[in-house]
């Protein structure tokens, strides 16, 4: 199964990509200022890509309530599941960016290469944990 996790930030969007248990980091997605010409990148990614699902990071609160950022990231996903011809769900991202930051901070990556990787970074992790969760989730169903 292939997947596409996505990381919808303000500026950026991150992405990464799953063939099978393993998340890669796979594009850093600028925005444009155009909201339905970024969707049709992630919708070219996920075709390009040929993936079963498309993963979206939802910024949960610490506390695991849906707070203004979960809430804007809901109704940017509704819109984004028009252009997309896979299944979409929405993934509890809570610390992805600053276990990314860790990781590369760890690798000696300076604070300008950092900010290049970050969100894609940020993205597989939080594939990975839908992986894992998902992994997990069959296995107590067997």
């Amino acid at each position: 199964m292939r997947a596409l996790g996505i990381d919808l930030g303000d500026s950026r969007i991150g992405v990464a990509v799953s063939s099978g248990s393993v998340a890669t980091p796979l594009e850093v997605v600028h925005r444009s200022g155009d909201r339905a010409r970024d969707h049709r990148r992630l919708a070219d990614l996920a075709a390009e890509c040929e993936v079963d699902f498309v993963v979206v990071g939802m910024p949960l609160s610490l506390d695991g309530s849906v707070g203004p950022a979960a809430r804007k990231i809901r109704a940017e996903v509704t819109v984004l599941e028009r252009c997309l011809s896979v299944p979409v769900e929405t993934y509890d991202e809570r610390l992805t960016t600053v276990t990314a930051e860790r990781s590369l901070r760890e690798q000696g990556l300076d604070a300008k290469e950092r900010r290049k990787v970050v969100d894609k970074v940020a993205a597989a992790v939080l594939l990975q944990a839908w992986l894992d969760h998902r992994a997990g989730t069959q296995k107590d169903a067997e």
